[in-house]
C-alpha cells in the first residue's frame, strides 16, 4: 500500500473526521461563550462591582501593579459555562441513547435441565 493511499485511509476513518468536526464546532462554541461572558454576564452581573472598581471589563482587573487576574477570572467563567453546557448536552445524548434492553427470555432452571437429562437417559 502506498504512502498516500495509507494516509487517505487513515484520514477518512470515522474517528478522525468526527474529531475534526468536533474541534471546529468547539472553536465556534468557544466564541459564543466568550461573547456571552463579555456581552451578557459581565454587564448584567458584574456591572456594580466593575463600576465600584472604575473598570469597564473584567479583563482590566489587576493586582500588585500588573498581575492581570481579571483575564484569569474571565477564563474560569468561560470554562465553567462551557463545562456546564457540555454536561447538559452529553446528559441529553446519553438519555436519548439509553434504551432499555429487553430482558433475556427465561430459560429452564438447572433442576428442569437435570430432570430432562435424567428422563432422556431413562428412555435409552
Amino acid at each position: 500500500m502506498g504512502f498516500f493511499s495509507e494516509f487517505k485511509q487513515f484520514a477518512m476513518k470515522g474517528n478522525v473526521v468526527d474529531l475534526a468536526v468536533g474541534v471546529i464546532i468547539g472553536a465556534a462554541f468557544g466564541k459564543i461563550v466568550s461573547s456571552f461572558i463579555e456581552n451578557v454576564i459581565t454587564p448584567l452581573l458584574l456591572k456594580p462591582a466593575l463600576d465600584a472598581a472604575h473598570l469597564s471589563t473584567i479583563e482590566e482587573l489587576t493586582a500588585f501593579g500588573g498581575v492581570k487576574y481579571g483575564l484569569f477570572l474571565s477564563a474560569v467563567i468561560n470554562f465553567i459555562i462551557v463545562a456546564f453546557v457540555l454536561f447538559l448536552i452529553i446528559k441529553g445524548i446519553n438519555k436519548l441513547k439509553k434504551e432499555e434492553a429487553p430482558a433475556p427470555p427465561a430459560g429452564p432452571t438447572q433442576e428442569e435441565l437435570l430432570t430432562q437429562i435424567r428422563d432422556l437417559l431413562k428412555n435409552k
